[in-house]
């Protein structure tokens, strides 16, 4: 399914992305600490570390690995991405050991109902225009067994957002309450913000159980 964010982020501009955003473990948790005065893996432990480590993952939007590095290193061993870029599958391949990222659409993700235990995203529904939000919501339902989870920029209602000079881009919503509305059969059983450590801007985490 392609579309204007598609092509946006499949030329240019997300191969920049991948540039700024490659980091190695003590640059990325230096990177949280200094934005929201805690680590990643901390936040992932408050909502999935009690899970068993031999669930099967799924991070929809997977860049060059990072995220799926940070599970690995909380001891996750069955773990899978999905990205678009093929720029930065190339990169993940050289930054990752024992995880399969595929280049793909999260609008049609390839892979059998239920397949994964957990689905998720980190950064990734914020750049999704909300027309698009129903399809690849239903595709992360639909491939889960059990779990969608997400950090995602946060706002009680939709807000478009200038993104680097570019309209069009970048939205603020609670994908929580979108995902619930767009399957019904989802409940939120935590949710929790994390305020920026300069400002008074929040994100927020939040887990939703079939």
């Amino acid at each position: 399914m392609e579309n204007k964010q598609s092509d946006f982020w499949s030329g240019d501009f997300g191969k920049d992305y991948n540039q700024r955003n490659t980091f190695n473990e003590k640059e990325w948790d230096n990177f949280y600490l200094q934005t929201w005065g805690v680590t990643k893996i901390e936040m992932n432990s408050r909502f999935i570390g009690q899970l068993p480590k031999d669930i099967k993952i799924l991070e929809v939007g997977a860049n060059i690995g990072m995220q799926l590095r940070g599970l690995q290193k909380m001891g996750f061993t069955s773990l899978y991405g999905i990205e678009l870029q093929q720029d930065a599958v190339e990169k993940s391949k050289q930054q990752t050991k024992g995880i399969n990222i595929i280049q793909g659409s999260g609008y049609d993700i390839p892979f059998k109902d239920g397949y994964f235990d957990l689905v998720f995203t980190a950064g990734v529904l914020i750049h999704i225009a909300p027309e698009n939000h129903k399809k690849i919501m239903s595709e992360m339902v639909r491939c889960s067994k059990k779990y969608i989870w997400g950090f995602e920029y946060f706002s009680e209602n939709l807000e478009d957002i200038m993104y680097r000079g570019n309209p069009g881009f970048l939205w603020k919503a609670d994908f929580a309450k979108i995902f619930i509305q767009n399957s019904p059969e989802l409940k939120e059983i935590k949710r929790e913000f994390f305020k920026y450590v300069d400002s008074e801007n929040k994100d927020y985490m939040y887990l939703l159980e079939k």
